[in-house]
């Protein structure tokens, strides 16, 4: 299963509702502080909600 690894480069602050608790659900509540994932459907459809707040790369 590939792995990516996510890191917000942009603030939560201004921004829906539903975006602040999918970047929770994520577990990313810093900026610049990377986590990683599997790249399942489910975190995949996350990050395409907020991929405007996020940096993605593959591991």
């Amino acid at each position: 299963m590939k792995k990516v690894r996510i890191t917000q480069i942009r603030s939560a602050i201004n921004r829906p509702q539903r975006q602040k608790l999918t970047l929770k659900a994520l577990g990313i509540n810093k900026l610049n502080k990377p986590k990683d994932h599997d790249l399942t459907p489910q975190i995949e459809g996350m990050i395409d909600k907020v991929k405007h707040l996020l940096k993605v790369e593959e591991i």
